[in-house]
């Protein structure tokens, strides 16, 4: 091993070391950052109308986003377990832009199987009642399809973590996410009436249980505590749909908007900055966006990370 290699090398570990002391998946995170890109970026050049074409089109941006930073390879290894955890919080269809594109969700499915993953689990602890919304969404059965196991999160299986958070010193999460090897976040972009937009950190309550309602008295630092503590191996961010106002539980259709993108990254602060701009607002209006740079989660600056852009169709 050469000087350099050496160096390389030591920065890595010291990463991980760090980062192993505030979550289960930070050293993954934290290893990520050091051997690629840390933003992609997958624009499709039209609006497909018809729901196979948009399927198609959901498909390939997911592709293509987790290509330009690697490929699913760099985040996912033989034999791991991975939790993918989309936005499955309401009872929607797709096409209102609340929950996650199912086909989103299941291209991921079909990535961490093809990279070596030996079990791939679909969750979220939904804010309506789960089977409705699980169905209704349209994930339970494009995951399933795509190999995945499927399920509805057991109150039972929550327990009291501690976080050692500035708002929530410990909160109950969902134990079976803390025992996964990877820890994939799958947000939808879409308005907010607290924060003004639900994006990356936001979505991680989902595996929160509890009366999460005491989340929405300072948004601002338990979704940072939330965050410092996950710190996802991956997000990929479905702005096919945006929901631009009303949320986030929306439902009237002339609220959503098509962007046709789909981003993926390592830096959650980064990419919740990216996801900010699609819904028109500037990164510093957000303030647990600017919370997480302010506690060096991430970077408010997404464009110095020199995102690979990538225009698809």
């Amino acid at each position: 091993m050469n000087d350099g290699s050496r160096r390389e090398f030591l920065k890595a570990c010291a990463l991980i070391g760090a980062a192993m002391k505030l979550g289960p998946f930070a050293g993954q995170e934290a290893l990520a950052a050091t051997t690629g890109p840390a933003l992609s970026i997958a624009h499709f050049r039209s609006s497909p109308v018809g729901a196979d074409a948009i399927a198609a089109e959901a498909r390939r941006l997911t592709q293509e986003a987790v290509t330009g930073l690697g490929g699913m390879g760099r985040f996912v290894s033989k034999g791991d377990v991975v939790w993918i955890k989309p936005n499955i919080g309401w009872n929607r269809v797709p096409e209102q832009a609340a929950t996650t594109n199912p086909d989103v969700v299941a291209t991921l499915v079909s990535l961490s199987y093809q990279a070596g993953a030996r079990r791939v689990i679909v969750s979220d602890n939904s804010c309506n009642p789960s089977v409705a919304c699980f169905a209704r969404s349209g994930i339970q059965q494009a995951a399933q399809k795509a190999g995945a196991e499927c399920f509805t999160m057991e109150d039972r299986k929550f327990r009291k973590t501690s976080l050692n958070g500035k708002a929530l010193p410990a909160w109950k999460l969902y134990g079976d996410v803390l025992g996964v090897n990877k820890f994939i976040n799958v947000p939808i972009v879409k308005h907010h009436g607290l924060c003004k937009a639900t994006l990356g950190m936001k979505n991680l309550m989902g595996v929160a249980g509890g009366q999460r309602n005491r989340f929405h008295q300072d948004l601002t630092n338990t979704l940072v505590d939330l965050a410092t503590f996950i710190r996802p191996t991956l997000v990929v961010m479905d702005a096919i749909r945006v929901l631009t106002a009303n949320g986030p539980v929306g439902g009237n259709l002339a609220d959503v908007k098509r962007k046709d993108t789909v981003a993926a990254g390592t830096d959650q602060v980064a990419i919740d900055a990216f996801g900010a701009t699609l819904l028109g607002y500037k990164p510093q209006e957000i303030g647990y966006v600017m919370e997480g740079h302010a506690r060096r989660l991430g970077t408010v600056d997404f464009e110095s990370l020199k995102p690979r852009r990538i225009e698809v169709g």
